[in-house]
């Protein structure tokens, strides 16, 4: 029979290990992972505008179309269009496109951030409000973005990566895989916040894609819409 000395040497060790393991979790929670090398090009962000004023114009004509950005391109643009905390509001200039164009860019991936803990419910405004820094970057089929947010004062990162599409006239992401921080997060974890975040009332209509476009999808590195 175990005598109560090994008993309570037994207990300690296992909460001590208990504590060891979630301190390490929340020293990975907490340190932000290698930010991505991405170039940003006010000129590259004008040719972004520029190649969806043009595809909305022959869209408005009747003729299908599509726009093409590169990584450059598309991160350029999402700086200059985004409003991120503590960079005040953007103002696009005269050749900015519609607001139904900007609401169907592909800076929709980046809020499933709703995977921060807490943040089950979030809506979109709610969860770009605390956003810092968005990056993007894009191989074959996959887009990964980088998200720096606000968590109580503390910046976290998150990142998350899959591919971006459309289904029955929304905008779809599905998550193949992701880290808070240096913390890989589990793929049931993944597919169930993001499922929330786009499912929810409150976001599902802002994830409905124009009447002129009929997907955006990222092709050989490159995002792409498609006009009709």
């Amino acid at each position: 029979m175990s005598s109560p000395s090994a008993f309570k040497r037994a207990y300690r060790a296992i909460v001590w290990s208990g504590f060891a393991v979630l301190l390490a979790v929340l020293v990975l929670v907490l340190r932000e992972s290698p930010r991505p090398d991405v170039a940003f090009d006010s000129q590259a962000a004008a040719r972004a505008e520029q190649k969806f004023e043009a595809a909305g114009e022959a869209a408005a004509a009747g003729r299908s179309d599509k726009v093409e950005l590169n990584p450059t391109e598309l991160n350029s643009y999402l700086r200059q269009n985004l409003e991120l905390m503590g960079e005040g509001s953007a103002t696009p200039d005269a050749n900015s496109p519609p607001d139904e164009l900007a609401d169907s860019k592909p800076s929709a991936p980046a809020d499933p951030t709703a995977t921060i803990p807490g943040a089950d419910h979030a809506t979109i405004e709610q969860v770009q409000s605390s956003v810092r820094d968005v990056k993007v970057t894009m191989s074959g089929s996959l887009i990964t973005a980088y998200v720096v947010f606000d968590f109580h004062g503390k910046n976290l990162s998150l990142e998350l990566e899959g591919h971006l599409h459309s289904e029955n006239g929304y905008l779809k992401f599905d998550p193949v895989s992701g880290k808070l921080g240096s913390l890989p997060l589990p793929q049931s974890t993944l597919d169930s916040a993001v499922q929330r975040l786009m499912d929810s009332p409150e976001n599902r209509e802002k994830l409905r894609l124009p009447p002129d476009v009929s997907d955006i999808a990222i092709v050989n590195g490159q995002a792409v819409v498609i006009y009709k």
